[in-house]
């Protein structure tokens, strides 16, 4: 055996040619392989052939935008399917319809829209790899595809549809919703199932006043307008808006710019449906004969009519009366055993209560509960329903109430989207729930519902208009709207009780939002289908939108609209009635912000409340690394021993605290594990290392120490360092200097509060604590005019000081300044300066023998500092090297003198320029709440309006004004002073 393989081996080593077949071995059966028994080959194996795929396709242009039908190619067994594309972002839509007769007296109609991440080249980024549960946005998307295709199914039409849409490939250009919409209407005509479509969904955007058709994702982020229309040849289906405060009137105008664009794409799909398209095929309708309707009808007509005149009934009272008639009817039915009147009772009794409230709206003007058609509900509305929270708001309409609350989280709180186009991430968010006891009614909680996400994102939509912009408001802001009772338009009771619970928790809305929900009623002829007849409601009851025909949710400012959604029943209404009922949704929305602005006009100041903090600080990436630790341990340690939460970026750490004190908290385990820069008169907390004879070594600031002397312990004589501070004690400590050596000083008893038999005095060499301001977001209205005129006047500071000598030695300077006696003495002589002459300013650090010090009281717009030591930091960058020290009352009484002597003519410096003193400035600018002066040798000052007083000012006009305080920055505030 062994030579018979070798001699075969050889063979095919001679012959490459030479083939298993040659030599007659067979092929591999039942697992063995040997040789063939048979001489002659056996016969080739048929080669596959090659299929052809018939496909359609059609390709138009919309907006400067080529789009293409195309179907044959994929999903051939679906009932129909049609892929969609616009430019490399291309949609498949499918439909199928059950197999079989439909028990049933709805439409049972599913639409499923998905986004996969391998459209856009993605792996998912969750555990499994896969993706899971519909997101969001899918549901959002299918809503928008079901709400404009289910009118036109024909009545009685109840076999199981079921629409998916899925996204093929994606470009980030284009939202594919829209596109979806518009290949489901092109599935379902190709497909044997009856509808009466075909119908175009369009996009319309709006950049700087200009409308455009189809935005790109880039310009959408641009446009004030986010628009989605769908019709049909001459009627409208379904509108969705998110705007920007756009008035009526504009809105008008983009809609009946956005008909005949969406018309488009009619003639394409019918183009597309006589090539490929399948006979309609007949189903089963479940229509109710006339005769049962006639005979149920005359049983009750009149009981229902009597009900529904009377506006005493509730609705729940209404509700057991009308179910009270149906069983009234039910009972006299199985008397006569009337088995076929009994199986479509229901139906037939919803339609005759249909017909009586139609034709006494139409006729008399009257609704349900006695309105007139333009009529609002009772309002209340109560801000700060719950103190202890954020923010909350109680709002009732009628009978409708919603609870809504405000809840504020750090920027990394923001919700991560994993959408195809969009954002990444989404820092505001409601949340609507819709529990069953809110109309009397069980139910089990499971999972996302379409119409709760839809009627949150509607509310979402609104109020998004009016919030800060996120530089000027980084917080994260979640509103959770709970129903507690509903009887129509709770989405517009969110947006209402939203908008004040925003301002009840501190949020600087521009506009308070309020919406409104419009109803329509029609009369319509039944030979030709046309509306005869029609009647506008406002703010509609439950059973009113069941028994009409449209549910039109307008909201929106004073100023113009902020969202729109619009949903109908008959297959279309015309443009001019929607049109026509924004002016009565607008005066309802006037009505109800009228009732809310009585409540709350203006944002809550939060200092007082239990409101959350948000501060960012600025450190090296050295320093923030030894924040972090090794594997972010002492990060996570101070989050666990604060409950703050700290995000850390570049050169920047964030920090969200719970309330102030406990912002206060987690600042200080920053301080010290950080630190921060070393000042004279800084007050910094630490832990004590060693004690010795002489004093205790301190360790703070982030591990640096310090020498804390036994004489720095207390105001009171110290014998020992262990009588007052123990090892591993941690104090609170200043710094007062630093010794020959370079260590740091360091005083406790200077954080103490002084006896009151010693003289309150302030260290004049000490320079003021200038930590960094943090950046806490206060709202407009918590500021005080002269704050806000303070943060503009910095930007005036003459920028040709910035170049001088003085300044850039002045920004050299160490923060730490600690000189000696002999050093001051020597500085004084090379400066020329005498000690004897009482006008000469003293140098820094120094006091005047024999004089107390004035202490200055404190304002709003200065803290209790010394003003020789706001004046030393804040005139010194205007004036140069020039030192200004405190002077007694003696000085200060003279220098007034001659202020006045000379008529405030005498050109300012910042030696003079003291409280009191008088100077003639020019108006440098007029700000909205007050002057900036210019006083002469390249200060600035600044002047604030009176709450009456006259404001017609030029620039360059000459004022005679006399400094009557310093900011805390040391900018001189001016008062006028009347010419005698």
């Amino acid at each position: 055996m062994a030579m018979f393989s070798l001699a075969i081996r050889a063979r095919a080593k001679a012959n490459p040619l030479l083939t298993r077949r040659a030599l007659h071995f067979r092929n591999f059966c039942n697992g063995r392989f040997g040789l063939s028994t048979s001489e002659s080959d056996p016969p080739d194996r048929p080669v596959a052939g090659t299929k052809f795929l018939e496909s359609f396709k059609e390709e138009f242009e919309i907006g400067s935008r080529v789009i293409s039908l195309e179907t044959g190619k994929i999903a051939r067994f679906a009932n129909g399917a049609v892929v969609l594309g616009m430019e490399e972002t291309k949609v498949l839509s499918t439909v199928a319809a059950a197999k079989g007769d439909a028990d049933r007296d709805f439409l049972p109609l599913t639409v499923d829209y998905q986004e996969k991440q391998f459209a856009q080249g993605l792996i998912p980024n969750t555990f499994m790899r896969r993706e899971g549960a519909p997101k969001e946005r899918e549901l959002l998307c299918g809503r928008l595809i079901d709400r404009p295709i289910r009118p036109l199914f024909p009545a009685g039409f109840y076999h199981e549809i079921q629409v998916m849409a899925s996204v093929l490939s994606s470009d980030g250009k284009q939202d594919p919703d829209v596109l979806a919409a518009n290949a489901t209407s092109a599935a379902l005509m190709l497909s044997d199932i009856p509808w009466g479509g075909p119908i175009g969904v369009v996009r319309m955007g709006r950049i700087c006043g200009q409308f455009i058709v189809n935005p790109t994702m880039d310009e959408l982020s641009l446009s004030d307008l986010n628009l989605v229309y769908a019709c049909t040849r001459d009627k409208t289906l379904m509108i969705d808006v998110q705007a920007r405060e756009i008035t009526e009137k504009d809105l008008e105008a983009g809609l009946r710019l956005a008909h005949p664009e969406a018309v488009k794409y009619l003639e394409p799909q019918i183009r597309l449906a006589a090539k490929a398209g399948k006979q309609k095929k007949e189903y089963k309708l479940s229509m109710v004969s006339e005769q049962i309707f006639e005979k149920v009808r005359n049983l009750a007509e009149a009981p229902i009519d009597a009900v529904f005149t009377d506006p005493s009934y509730g609705k729940f009272e209404r509700g057991e009366a009308l179910e009270k008639i149906a069983q009234d009817v039910k009972s006299a039915l199985e008397e006569e055993c009337d088995e076929q009147s009994l199986k479509v009772l229901p139906k037939v009794v919803d339609t005759v209560r249909k017909k009586v409230v139609r034709k006494r709206i139409i006729s008399e003007g009257f609704r349900l509960d006695g309105r007139h058609l333009d009529e609002v509900r009772p309002i209340y509305c109560e801000a700060g329903h719950l103190p202890i929270l954020h923010g909350s708001a109680l709002f009732n309409r009628g009978d409708t109430q919603v609870l809504c609350t405000v809840t504020l989280g750090a920027p990394q709180d923001a919700q991560r989207l994993d959408s195809l186009v969009g954002p990444p991430t989404k820092r505001f968010m409601l949340h609507y729930s819709f529990p069953p006891f809110c109309i009397n009614e069980i139910g089990k909680r499971a999972g996302l519902n379409r119409r709760e996400v839809g009627h949150g994102t509607l509310a979402e939509k609104a109020l998004l208009a009016v919030l800060p912009p996120e530089d000027d408001f980084p917080y994260t802001v979640r509103i959770n709207s709970e129903v507690m009772a509903s009887d129509g338009s709770t989405s517009m009771a969110t947006v209402c009780g939203g908008s004040m619970a925003l301002m009840d928790a501190g949020i600087p809305l521009r506009e308070h939002v309020a919406g409104v929900s419009v109803g329509l009623v029609t009369d319509v002829d039944p030979e030709t289908g046309e509306i005869t007849d029609y009647r506008i409601l406002t703010d509609i009851l439950g059973l009113e939108d069941h028994l009409g025909d449209m549910d039109f949710k307008i909201a929106g400012t004073r100023n113009g609209v902020t969202a729109i959604q619009l949903d109908i029943k008959p297959a279309g209404i015309p443009l001019d009635i929607i049109c026509e009922s924004l002016e009565p949704a607008r005066k309802g929305r006037l009505q109800i912000l009228d009732h809310m602005e009585q409540e709350i006009s203006v944002p809550r100041n939060q200092d007082y409340r239990n409101s959350p903090r948000l501060v960012t600080l600025k450190f090296s990436n050295d320093a923030i690394r030894r924040f972090i630790g090794p594997l972010g341990a002492l990060k996570r340690k101070v989050e666990e021993e604060t409950g703050a939460r700290i995000s850390v970026g570049d050169g920047t750490i964030t920090i969200a605290a719970k309330n102030q004190a406990v912002m206060e908290k987690v600042q200080d385990k920053v301080d010290f594990i950080v630190g921060r820069e070393i000042v004279v008169g800084g007050i910094y907390k630490g832990i004590v290392m060693s004690i010795k004879e002489y004093g205790a070594f301190v360790e703070f600031n982030g591990g640096q120490q310090g020498l804390l002397h036994i004489s720095e312990l207390s105001h009171e004589p110290v014998s020992r360092v262990s009588d007052v501070v123990s090892v591993g004690q941690q104090i609170s400590l200043m710094c007062i200097g630093q010794d020959v050596r370079g260590n740091i000083k360091l005083s406790r008893k200077a954080t103490l509060p002084r006896p009151e038999s010693e003289t309150k005095s302030v260290v004049e060499g000490s320079a003021p604590v200038t930590k960094e301001k943090p950046n806490i977001w206060a709202s407009p209205e918590n500021m005080s005019k002269g704050e806000q005129l303070e943060s503009t006047l910095e930007e005036l500071v003459p920028s040709k000081m910035e170049n001088t000598e003085s300044n850039q030695s002045a920004s050299l300077m160490p923060s730490v300044v600690i000189r000696s006696a002999a050093e001051c003495d020597e500085e004084e002589k090379s400066a020329g300066l005498s000690k004897t002459s009482k006008s000469a300013p003293k140098p820094k650090g120094t006091l005047k023998k024999g004089s107390k010090q004035k202490k200055i009281q404190s304002s709003d717009n200065m803290p209790d500092l010394s003003l020789s030591i706001m004046l030393s930091e804040s005139l010194s960058q205007m004036g140069g090297n020039k030192e200004f020290t405190s002077q007694d009352e003696g000085e200060a009484n003279l220098s007034d003198q001659n202020d006045k002597e000379t008529g405030g003519k005498t050109p300012v410096t910042p030696q003079k320029l003291k409280l009191g003193t008088k100077v003639t400035a020019k108006i440098y600018q007029i700000r909205a709440r007050g002057l900036v002066l210019d006083l002469g040798g390249g200060i600035r000052g600044m002047y604030k309006f009176e709450p009456n007083g006259e404001r017609e000012f030029t620039v360059g006009d000459e004022l005679l004004v006399q400094c009557s305080s310093f900011t805390s920055k040391g900018i001189p505030v001016m008062s006028m002073v009347d010419e005698e």
